[in-house]
């Protein structure tokens, strides 16, 4: 299928490189608002670089991939799909809820696709995961912990204002993977309770091209939510940007005979981490399935491919509206 990009970011790189290794994906053009910076990347990759508004009209581009800012992301899918064109959205799916129930409605209206970030789920680490607790390795599955928590973007990310702003912080910004790596694994979430605060209402930048320059912050940087799934299943997730070192793990679960330590659902890999009460040890195990790398588009292709498989695709628009809708319950600190 003819793909068009539209955001030449950070992240935008990866899924130009992986598409050369998805046959489903034939990359052939990009869109930035900067249209310097859309030249450039379509002279890395190989692509022709045109505005947004000729990509999302131009009749031969089959699906869009929209790597814009987060509050972008309902603007651009809405315009790809009234002219055509199947969506993969970089998390989160849109801003609000209601953004994306209406593409959700807007592209079975018109017999389109809708795909989410994260893929990450797809990968070797937790595909394994779920065949361990599918075999009952840990014995039934009781409840987990999951943790991400840094002390924020500004040392690093060369414009990061945006992290602190509706759409963004870190509920936003690195929830979805923790979420999504859950939702896989245990089903759909069913009542979520939370607390939330900030640490600052400013944050000083330090990267470059920014540096000296303050980041206002406009949403809660410290996230607490406990999760009920419609299994019966008990997670307790936190996401922040106020923690400036830890020792705990990505995402732990805990069954009647024994646990599981999974890796960085940021990551497609491993390690993974196995104790039973008959091998009272932590061993790692042995990835079962590919995708061992960074497979970021590994989403897309199987969006592709479900359309000509008349299947429901594993990134699914149904699945990154249903996270989307987890992430704002935990954010508005109430319990539903």
């Amino acid at each position: 299928m003819r793909v068009g990009i539209v955001g030449c970011g950070n992240i935008a790189g990866i899924y130009a490189e992986n598409s050369r290794r998805l046959p489903e994906i034939d990359l052939v053009a990009c869109a930035d608002l900067d249209p310097a910076k859309a030249r450039e990347f379509a002279a890395r990759h190989g692509i022709s670089a045109v505005t947004v508004d000729e990509l999302l009209a131009d009749p031969s581009v089959e699906l869009i991939i929209n790597l814009t800012t987060p509050l972008a992301h309902y603007a651009v899918a809405r315009a790809a799909l009234q002219n055509g064109k199947h969506v993969y959205n970089e998390k989160p799916l849109a801003g609000q809820v209601e953004e994306g129930r209406e593409l959700l409605t807007l592209a079975a209206e018109r017999g389109l696709r809708v795909g989410g970030a994260p893929d990450t789920f797809m990968g070797a680490g937790y595909q394994t995961a779920k065949n361990l607790i599918e075999r009952g390795e840990i014995g039934r599955p009781l409840s987990a912990v999951a943790m991400m928590l840094c002390p924020g973007h500004e040392h690093w990310h060369p414009n990061p204002a945006f992290y602190y702003q509706p759409g963004a912080g870190p509920m936003f910004d690195m929830g979805p993977y923790y979420l999504t790596a859950m939702v896989h694994l245990f089903g759909r979430v069913r009542r979520v309770q939370s607390t939330a605060t900030r640490a600052h209402d400013r944050r000083l930048i330090s990267s470059q091209t920014r540096a000296g320059e303050f980041a206002e912050v406009e949403v809660d940087t410290h996230i607490q939510a406990l999760l009920e799934f419609e299994s019966g299943f008990v997670a307790t997730l936190i996401t922040s940007f106020d923690v400036q070192a830890h020792q705990l793990p990505h995402l732990q679960v805990f069954g009647s005979a024994g646990s599981l330590n999974c890796p960085d659902p940021n990551g497609f890999g491993g390690p993974l981490h196995l104790w039973t009460k008959d091998s009272p040890a932590w061993t790692e195990v042995a990835l079962e399935t590919p995708h061992h790398e960074n497979w970021r588009g590994l989403g897309v292709a199987d969006l592709i491919a479900s359309i000509g498989e008349n299947r429901e695709p594993a990134a699914s628009g149904e699945l990154a509206q249903h996270v989307l809708e987890v992430m704002h319950l935990a954010c508005t600190a109430q319990g539903v």
